[in-house]
């Protein structure tokens, strides 16, 4: 992660502005479509049923409309990140109890530690800002997304 920031690791093909879904279970799932289909996962199985072995601790619903589903898993070799948007929001059992819009999705390796804990804790941090967070539910297009995100970051 050294140098690396959290725009490197998402796929601009995996970002989807416009979830379907209208529950939590399907949401996690229709976000995983996306990037299960990057050559990263070597699993799919197995990273979905570890992403939802996570939820099962506990909610990954964090508040002000955000959610960060995820999982250290043996489905990846390398850290992959993907963002979606649901217009409408989706019941999420969130610790504020409110409806979730923005979605950071990750898979991690499950031996990358301080990788993980790096980018929660960035993505946790940039949440809290109102401006944020109305800028990515905002966007237009997948590209605007990873230029908010590397706004952030610099």
């Amino acid at each position: 992660m050294k140098g690396k920031k959290i725009a490197d690791y998402i796929n601009v093909d995996t970002i989807s502005l416009d979830l379907k879904s209208k529950n939590k279970n399907a949401v996690i799932k229709e976000l995983y479509e996306g990037i299960k289909n990057k050559e990263a996962v070597k699993n799919e199985e197995l990273g979905l049923s570890d992403i939802y072995a996570r939820e099962a601790i506990g909610s990954t619903g964090i508040g002000k409309g955000v959610a960060l589903p995820h999982a250290k898993t043996k489905a990846v070799d390398e850290l992959i990140v993907t963002f979606g948007v649901s217009k409408n929001g989706i019941e999420y059992d969130s610790l504020d109890e409110e409806n979730v819009k923005i979605f950071f999705m990750f898979l991690c390796p499950e031996e990358n530690t301080q990788e993980y804990l790096t980018v929660l804790a960035r993505i946790s941090r940039w949440i809290k800002e109102d401006k944020f967070r109305e800028n990515l539910l905002k966007a237009k297009t997948a590209e605007e997304v990873i230029e908010i995100i590397k706004a952030e970051e610099n």
